[in-house]
């Protein structure tokens, strides 16, 4: 009788193994390839393994399978216009699955993910400046909502000034009407006939 096949998978050998290789190459053991990084006049060299860096980064899977000799118990390759910073930074990555970097490398890092084709670290690049867009729009976003609502609540104030100073004022025009009646001299009945040209009686006389 066949017994059912059974799956045997360890979550934590991936980290296992990656913890390891990197120990290894902090040591300088087993390391079969050493890069030399310049930028600018600045130079450092970085021993690694062949297969992490095969297996995370195309550039450096193509340089090693095009090969063609040795140059000794080591291959070396030689990196231009890359900062020594960033390149440890990506050697870290690489052996760790994570770095830790100032926000304004994070650009310079999905460069150096670019120029050695590595698609983990251009993802996560592009993963961490969408989530720094989106909390930079939420700040403004944020912003503006209080800036209106310190308008608003700056207007009211002034409306309720203005509409008390229109019911003042209709309330002095009750009181006060601009165009008060006619004084009794004024009114027809109490008119007083206008006097007569001293020449015009002379006349008549």
């Amino acid at each position: 009788m066949e017994s059912n096949a059974v799956l045997l998978e360890s979550k934590s050998s991936p980290i296992n193994l990656l913890n390891e290789m990197h120990q290894l190459r902090l040591l300088g053991h087993l390391c079969d390839v050493t890069v030399s990084v310049e930028y600018q006049g600045v130079r450092a060299e970085f021993v690694a393994h062949k297969a992490v860096l095969a297996a995370t980064s195309k550039f450096f899977k193509e340089v090693f399978l095009n090969e063609k000799g040795m140059d000794g118990p080591r291959t070396n390759v030689f990196l231009n216009e890359v900062q020594v910073a960033d390149f440890a930074s990506f050697l870290e990555f690489v052996y760790t699955a994570k770095v830790e970097v100032e926000e304004d490398r994070v650009q310079r890092m999905l460069e150096i993910a670019e120029k050695l084709k590595c698609l983990d670290l251009s993802e996560t690049c592009f993963q961490l400046k969408k989530q720094m867009l989106e909390s930079v729009l939420l700040e403004l976003q944020n912003f503006s909502e209080s800036q209106n609502s310190e308008e608003e609540s700056a207007a009211q104030p002034s409306l309720l000034l203005e509409s008390k100073a229109a019911a003042v004022a209709e309330a002095d025009q009750a009181e006060c009407p601009l165009d008060p009646p006619d004084s009794p001299a004024d009114r027809p009945g109490n008119a007083t006939p206008p006097e007569v040209p001293a020449a015009k009686s002379k006349e008549k006389t």
